[in-house]
């Protein structure tokens, strides 16, 4: 079974953006998405790294401080702004979702983050 864990590191919000983040809302949002793809064979986890922190000034930096592991793909660290791009209504339990889903299902389809394309990892070259 594959893993796919989301990093959260530590925030200090700058200036006089915030964002409402209910940290206690996690167990029950990671369990219902454990229970929801239970059959297709990843499992979700999350945990806290406290010994890093990142100024946030907005939305963007929110979703750069949230990171995804998913070693069987060969992600060690990566952001959840790089998985999901913009954000459509800045929910962040949702770009969550969107995130992981990606990851686990269509990881072939992450931009590298040093590449303009996308690589489908199919031979084509890209």
């Amino acid at each position: 079974m594959k893993t796919i864990t989301v990093v959260f590191y530590d925030r200090q919000f700058a200036g006089d953006w915030r964002y409402a983040f209910d940290e206690e809302a996690l167990p029950a949002f990671f369990s219902g998405l454990n229970q929801e793809l239970q059959g297709c064979g990843v499992a979700f986890d999350y945990q806290f790294e406290r010994c890093i922190t990142m100024r946030i000034n907005g939305y963007g930096d929110l979703l750069n401080s949230i990171r995804i592991r998913s070693l069987e793909d060969g992600f060690s660290s990566l952001c959840l702004s790089q998985v999901v791009g913009a954000s459509q209504d800045a929910n962040l339990l949702a770009d969550i979702k969107r995130g992981v889903r990606r990851v686990a299902f269509s990881p072939e389809s992450i931009v590298p983050q040093d590449s303009a394309q996308v690589c489908h990892n199919c031979g084509c070259g890209c």
